[in-house]
């Protein structure tokens, strides 16, 4: 991954802010814990968690999307423990068993699934939205196959898994993911 392309591309941010509707309808299901976002980019996912009562921390590789961010959190008065790390080159520590929830929104990096799951407090829950393979895509190393998201989570409850269109002309993988309570 290019990360001053990501800076450059953070700069001028989509218009569209709002949060990942999956991500929204579960944690408004849930009591107000601990959650970690990674690959947050500019905060839409962590600003809204913060603002609903999360206990935030957010990782994201570009410098530009994590002062984004911060200002952006400062300006609604809500509190993000924000870091820049880059995920593939493990600069940030899933620390075992720390957070209520995980999500990982439009993004895709294979060896950070066991991190993750690990990073999850038992009966824990991950929320995780994948780009899938589409034609033209077929070598990309950032999109799943069919059916590939779903067994990273084999053994574990599974309370949502859908692979289809997400309204924008992509392709995607969701799933969430319950761990387990035995250790």
């Amino acid at each position: 991954m290019n990360l001053p392309d990501w800076d450059q591309r953070h700069l001028y941010p989509a218009s569209d802010l709002a949060p990942t509707p999956l991500l929204v309808q579960i944690a408004a299901s849930l009591k107000p814990a601990r959650v970690l976002d990674l690959a947050c980019g500019t905060g839409r996912n962590a600003l809204w968690l913060a603002a609903h009562g999360w206990s935030v921390t957010a990782v994201d590789g570009s410098p530009v999307a994590i002062e984004i961010l911060r200002r952006a959190a400062m300006k609604l008065g809500v509190s993000v423990d924000a870091h820049v790390a880059d995920l593939e080159k493990h600069e940030y520590v899933i620390e075992p068993s720390s957070w209520e929830l995980i999500a990982i929104c439009c993004y895709l990096q294979r060896d950070l699934f066991e991190p993750v799951k690990r990073g999850l407090v038992p009966g824990g829950l991950v929320v995780a939205m994948v780009l899938l393979i589409e034609p033209g895509h077929e070598d990309s190393p950032f999109r799943l196959r069919p059916g590939e998201l779903r067994r990273y989570f084999a053994g574990w409850e599974i309370l949502h898994d859908r692979e289809g269109g997400d309204g924008s002309h992509h392709s995607v993988a969701e799933i969430v993911a319950r761990r387990p309570d035995r250790a």
